[in-house]
């Protein structure tokens, strides 16, 4: 094979990291990193920057509002638009998922930053 080698997972040391878009995945224990970071040898130490649909940068327990309406698996109606969403937690989730949160009818789940905006 002429494909240069990944490198081991920088938790765990795992060596059977695979690409997934633009990040390495490790499947021994879910860590996702970029391959910038793989050679640096030490986790990153700036904290990651998730901004909503219009630039605002998210924290921890923002409120957030849905700017858009959406499909819910599982659910006959989905999220409406102006829906508020409080206390958020970011979050590395799965497919640009970045925030964890739980709305009122419908339970816990993640969403894309991209799909609200502070306040």
């Amino acid at each position: 094979m002429s494909e240069t080698p990944l490198p081991p997972c920088p938790e765990c040391s795992g060596e059977y990291a695979y690409e997934m878009g633009a990040l390495l995945v490790c499947p021994e224990c879910g860590h996702e990193w970029e391959p910038a970071d793989a050679g640096s040898g030490e986790a990153p130490s700036e904290e990651r920057v998730v901004k909503d649909s219009v630039g605002n940068v998210l924290s921890d327990e923002d409120t957030v509002t849905v700017v858009k309406g959406l499909k819910v698996k599982g659910s006959t109606t989905g999220i409406k638009a102006g829906t508020k969403v409080r206390n958020i937690r970011l979050v590395d989730g799965v497919d640009g998922h970045d925030i964890d949160c739980r709305i009122e009818g419908f339970g816990a789940m993640q969403l894309k930053s991209s799909v609200v905006r502070k306040g």
